[in-house]
């Protein structure tokens, strides 16, 4: 998985460069600001490409001494960098567009502008899905959070096109810069967006519910369970952790409840890869945290 996340922030890296050339040349050759907004953001893309790679290489480094549950926040961190990066880009196309649209300056050469805006698109349409498909097999924040930057980067070129179109073929002065204030303004929306994923990662918040029930239900196909509390879930990069208190028969062995755990663990394990789950036993009926009302209680009564 971290082979496919790494292969997926080196595309993203070649992208970027590819892209940051070609509307740097047109921006040149155009005046444009929605095109030189353009070229900002690719710029920053790579910035922002580069620091996703060095995500996720170092969150999929394996645990050691000082890192027991390993690096994946690695991902969360590099997500917010991007975040961080995309906003300071935003604000700064906005100063650049409210300074043109003042100075009514009109741009040239927009034919160079809509071609590189094409490519760009094709170019992107493709390092999307290609994001799309890894995020969908890995999990991995990081290059959730650079797919929906570049995401983004369709909306702007398709942007530069019409804005070069209004004013260059129709005469609608102005509207290169309004359309630079529109993309400085959809980046800023773009980045509290990216945000919330980072965040909630950082901040350990539980799995969806849906994702919980399942969990849950999995482990009720074992009927030595007579219950399951204190349901604990929280996601590190690509990897999930999982603990949970189970009720089981306080006559049983410590060899029979041992032989239980290890299988529930390899069941789990096969429906949810790469997750790690620690498991205490109780003896039916144990409370550990009394009046604490996030220690949930008895969670299989209603899989049953």
């Amino acid at each position: 998985m971290s082979n496919l996340a790494r292969r997926a922030a080196l595309a993203s890296v070649a992208c970027a460069v590819l892209l940051g050339s070609l509307k740097a040349w047109a921006a040149w050759r155009t005046g444009s600001v929605a095109v030189l907004a353009s070229l900002a953001d690719s710029v920053l893309d790579l910035v922002a490409s580069l620091v996703t790679l060095g995500g996720v290489h170092w969150a999929a480094q394996p645990a050691d001494d000082d890192h027991r549950f390993g690096h994946g926040k690695a991902e969360a961190l590099a997500a917010l960098f991007q975040v961080a990066v995309i906003a300071v880009s935003a604000f700064a196309i906005l100063l650049r567009a409210g300074a043109r649209l003042m100075a009514q300056q009109p741009s040239t050469d927009a034919e160079y502008g809509i071609g590189v805006s094409v490519v760009a698109i094709v170019v992107t349409l493709a390092l999307t899905r290609y994001q799309q498909s890894v995020v969908r097999r890995t999990g991995s924040i990081a290059i959730g959070t650079d797919r929906v930057h570049y995401q983004s980067d369709l909306f702007l070129n398709g942007a530069v096109i019409v804005a070069l179109l209004l004013e260059s073929y129709a005469g609608l002065a102005g509207a290169d810069a309004v359309f630079g204030i529109v993309i400085g303004l959809w980046l800023l929306f773009g980045a509290w967006r990216a945000s919330v994923d980072a965040i909630d990662q950082l901040m350990d918040k539980e799995w969806p519910e849906a994702k919980r029930q399942r969990f849950v239900e999995i482990a009720a196909r074992h009927p030595e369970l007579i219950g399951l509390h204190d349901l604990r879930t929280r996601t590190s990069g690509v990897k999930d952790f999982v603990q949970f208190h189970i009720w089981m028969d306080p006559h049983m062995t410590v060899l029979e409840s041992h032989d239980v755990v290890e299988r529930l663990e390899k069941e789990l394990a096969e429906e949810f890869p790469g997750t790690e789950v620690l498991i205490h036993v109780d003896p039916e009926g144990q409370v550990d945290e009394p009046g604490n009302p996030l220690a949930e209680t008895d969670l299989l009564k209603d899989t049953r």
